[in-house]
């Protein structure tokens, strides 16, 4: 038997959706130690997934389109992550089970081989990078004439974006809420993505910049002020100026309140409604997730937690 963990991850947004230089998508995100999905596998005659409910579904799609001809699994469930709030439940659900095949059956596929197979990664790398290395993550999007259309990775069927940039993220406390409504899905995240490009090119080349010459430089330098400073920008510019516009009025206001209560820099990942926050002490990010949830009690609800990034990617061993 084989058990993994596999993390969540922050998408911190899509950098360029405009396509003026024959390419889009491309994105930024950081690796995240929980939630996660955990589960536990075995060769069976049968294919089987136990466990949470959430993920299940995925889980045996996934498992189907790797397994060996008249082989099978069992997947027991162990921890369950929420689905479509903005973690990359999808990419960890379909990887751990991919993985899991690959393992017990010594098909000796890289981790971008069994994305492929399982279909995800079409529009963010972030996922499928988390899962294999973990820590902060700048991919390279795709080219525009091999995807042909603006759209998320559920309608997508290119393969993984390249990773350009990946470090260790610092020992900074991430401060996430997640509020009790569902982000963007399926059939709504084509539509946002019909409506909303192409992203005028001018907030591409300053949301690049930022990246290029804030965000990169400020990991590396472990400058949590100037992160802070880039997440907050990004807020406002381009896809995903756009993405936070299209959230409930209680989630915008997590996010004002984290950058008014002491967070160096508060985002939302990907199509929400996931609120994060980064904190360089205990102390802050302890204050912070009570006046989050005490905001979220009193409006939609949901749940606030302290988590710190994932430099690692997935654990995979023999149980």
């Amino acid at each position: 038997m084989i058990r993994i963990t596999s993390p969540s991850r922050l998408h911190l947004t899509l950098i360029d959706m405009n396509a003026s230089q024959g390419r889009i998508d491309g994105g930024a995100g950081i690796s995240l130690n929980s939630p996660q999905v955990v589960i536990s596998a075995q060769k069976s005659d049968v294919i089987e997934v136990t466990g949470g409910p959430v993920l299940k579904e995925r889980m045996e799609t996934a498992a189907r389109k790797v397994l060996p001809e008249g082989e099978g699994i069992r997947i027991i469930i162990e921890e369950d992550m929420f689905a479509h709030v903005g973690l990359g439940s999808g990419t960890q659900a379909a990887l751990s089970a991919a993985a899991a095949v690959n393992k017990l059956y010594g098909l000796g596929k890289s981790v971008r081989e069994l994305a492929i197979s399982v279909g995800r990664g079409g529009t963010s790398g972030i996922g499928v990078a988390s899962f294999e290395s973990g820590g902060f993550i700048v991919d390279g999007g795709h080219k525009f004439s091999d995807k042909g259309s603006f759209s998320p990775s559920s309608a997508s069927r290119a393969d993984p974006a390249p990773v350009l940039f990946r470090h260790d993220f610092p020992d900074w406390e991430i401060v996430l809420a997640l509020p009790e409504i569902q982000g963007a899905s399926d059939a709504n995240e084509v539509d946002i993505f019909r409506k909303a490009c192409p992203v005028p090119l001018e907030q591409v080349q300053e949301l690049s910049h930022i990246i290029l010459m804030k965000m990169m430089p400020a990991v590396i330098e472990k400058d949590i002020e100037a992160f802070g400073h880039a997440v907050n920008h990004i807020q406002c510019l381009g896809f995903k100026r756009y993405e936070v516009e299209l959230q409930h009025q209680a989630v915008r206001d997590v996010m004002v309140l984290m950058q008014e209560s002491g967070a160096y820099g508060a985002g939302m990942s990907s199509f929400g409604p996931a609120v994060y926050a980064v904190v360089d002490n205990k102390e802050d990010a302890s204050n912070i997730r009570e006046d989050v949830q005490d905001l979220l009690d009193s409006t939609i609800g949901g749940k606030v937690m302290i988590t710190r990034a994932n430099n690692k990617g997935a654990d995979i061993k023999e149980v």
